[in-house]
């Protein structure tokens, strides 16, 4: 925690420092690739960086942590376990955070020049060293509870079985390449997946397990993503997603962490509320195959949205598991629903909860894009249930997500 001295000038300095860290957070990254360019060819994600999302998420968490520490509510750590899993999934080491505190430090001075005081460098260097020590801490845990010594995540895997699911979906069934069986994953969690590109590039992204497959084997989904444009700018296309469309099939290896993630399911009795758009249906599926095999009697509410029936991935997985499940069901909502016509639980349009009896009590999990998500919670919120109830997978850097 914060000296008092230093907590005072983080409070009074925190809208100044808090409102340009959105300016600061460009300029650091610029910095670090700039002395250090393989963290950018090689562990940082170059199409988040290119959109800036990878910016907006850190700018977020620091303000985000800053203001738990100097005021009474939540413990500041309560956001970091979504970013500790995903350093550990990249196996980053304690020596690696010297690096980002020299260059967001030099960022903090070149955006805000003679403000920065050496009293205000000295108490944000505490709110760093809070933060870095917290995640160092949490990453050392995550490394002992998965048995691998700390950075010590990748393994060579074989692809087993390649399925398509959708137009731009392909699922892979990984494998160990002696045949024994892949350390156990919970459901929710991910592995990340490093490939060497044309360029001497080595990306990693992170896709959720989906409890498919053999016993001891992995399986994930990856969709191709294309270049496109949103509110931000044009987004390029997928640079690990479309190379691995073009040349991950059976037998070929890949480099693959253990698994990671802090959206798992919490076991209990009351019921659960599983919420997907698109490809966020993946964390959903893996849910549903360990309620399957746990013979579950937890009422179960799935709902998912698509764009037609032809681009969801998983379809008929989906209704499978469902229907394997006694006290599951399934609504469905389709963008183009095509010829077939609207039922009570098939219908045209975009996901709302206005015919579904939803169970104030549940659990609830969402997975999709963050409007997607924030229109869910508010609308589960509207129900009954209660925000500590709701929680959310987001693809990418953190975003903030209402209600979750």
């Amino acid at each position: 925690m914060l000296t008092p001295e230093s907590a005072a000038v983080v409070r009074a300095t925190l809208p100044v420092i808090g409102g340009a860290i959105g300016d600061i957070t460009p300029v650091f990254y610029r910095r670090m690739f700039a002395a250090r360019p393989e963290l950018e060819r090689d562990l940082f994600n170059r199409g988040n960086q290119a959109r800036g999302d990878q910016q907006r998420a850190l700018a977020g968490a620091i303000a985000a942590y800053a203001t738990l520490l100097v005021d009474d509510g939540p413990d500041p750590r309560s956001v970091l376990a979504r970013i500790a899993h995903k350093h550990a999934s990249l196996g980053i080491l304690p020596e690696q955070y010297p690096i980002v505190h020299e260059h967001l430090f030099a960022a903090i001075v070149e955006v805000l020049g003679d403000a920065v005081t050496p009293e205000v460098a000295a108490a944000w260097d505490e709110v760093y060293w809070d933060m870095a020590d917290a995640l160092v801490e949490i990453e050392l845990g995550l490394y002992g509870e998965t048995g691998v010594a700390p950075g010590d995540v990748w393994r060579t895997v074989t692809v087993g079985r390649r399925t398509q699911e959708s137009p731009d979906t392909v699922s892979l069934e990984l494998v160990a390449p002696d045949g024994s069986a892949l350390p156990a994953a919970r459901p929710g969690q991910y592995v990340s997946v490093a490939v060497h590109l044309p360029d001497g590039a080595r990306q990693i992204r992170q896709y959720s397990l989906t409890g498919a497959g053999a016993p001891g084997a992995w399986t994930i989904s990856v969709k191709a993503v294309p270049a496109g444009a949103d509110a931000t700018g044009t987004a390029p296309a997928g640079e690990v997603s479309n190379h691995l469309h073009a040349n991950a099939f059976e037998g070929d290896g890949l480099e693959v962490s253990v698994p990671f993630g802090e959206l798992t399911l919490i076991e209990g009795e009351n019921p659960l509320v599983l919420v997907s758009a698109g490809i966020g249906i993946t964390p959903m599926i893996g849910f549903l195959h360990h309620l399957r095999r746990a013979g579950t009697t937890r009422r179960v509410v799935v709902l998912h949205a698509d764009r037609s029936p032809a681009r969801h991935a998983h379809r008929a997985e989906l209704r499978a598991l469902v229907d394997d499940i006694p006290t599951a069901e399934l609504h469905r909502w389709y963008e183009d629903l095509g010829t077939r016509p609207a039922q009570e639980r098939l219908r045209s349009g975009y996901l709302d909860l206005a015919g579904v009896d939803v169970p104030h009590d549940a659990d609830a999990y969402l997975c999709g894009p963050a409007p997607f998500m924030t229109m869910v919670g508010s609308a589960l919120l509207g129900r009954g249930v209660t925000a500590d109830r709701i929680h959310h997978e987001v693809f990418g850097p953190g975003q903030e997500i209402a209600a979750a």
